[in-house]
């Protein structure tokens, strides 16, 4: 059996692919993500295209080896938003969000040694409440969340914003639609509970 790479050092990816039960190895993947992103292409694609770059990144590092890559965004009336970095942006976004609905788009690819690929797209319709300013700035400071598309952390007090959520696969809003995942690795020969 193939090795099983992650293309990621995100801590709440590495927890997701751990409930699978499958031995993996995480790896930082060697794409610079802002400036990968295709050109003029909406937010699904900008996230399929972003997936597949981050498996083919660490393809000649690990040429025997199955390699999962992933990305995700908001996609807000057709602009993607993604990571805000600092917290005057994660306030920015979580503002722009506050009573209006977003989708939330997941893409996962899995390159297989034979230099295929598989991949996936999950997404989520999300409705942040509105919110008061002073409502976004205590949850920025208290969460953090620099490092989360839409400045929310869903599995922690970022549950809190939300007025309704709809998708198929509530692992997808931590990070990695981990249904998608378990189907790509049997279709793969790996072995998933």
């Amino acid at each position: 059996m193939a090795e099983l790479i992650l293309a990621s050092t995100s801590r709440y990816r590495i927890e997701l692919m751990q409930r699978l039960g499958v031995p993996f190895r995480a790896v930082a993947h060697l794409v610079d993500e802002r400036a990968a992103e295709p050109a003029g292409a909406g937010p699904d694609q900008i996230a399929r295209t972003l997936a597949r770059l981050k498996a083919d990144s660490l393809a000649a590092a690990y040429p025997g080896a199955c390699i999962l890559g992933s990305d995700q965004l908001v996609d807000l009336d057709g602009r993607a938003l993604g990571k805000p970095g600092s917290e005057p942006a994660a306030r920015a976004q979580l503002a722009t969000l506050a009573g209006r609905a977003h989708r939330l788009v997941t893409a996962v690819c899995l390159r297989r040694p034979d230099g295929g690929h598989d991949d996936a797209l999950d997404v989520h319709e999300m409705r942040v409440r509105a919110l008061s300013e002073d409502e976004i700035a205590r949850y920025v400071a208290r969460d953090q969340p620099l490092d989360c598309a839409g400045s929310y952390r869903i599995e922690a007090g970022g549950i809190a914003l939300f007025a309704s959520i709809s998708g198929a696969d509530f692992t997808a809003i931590v990070g990695l639609p981990l249904i998608a995942v378990a189907a790509m690795l049997r279709r793969a020969g790996f072995m998933v509970p």
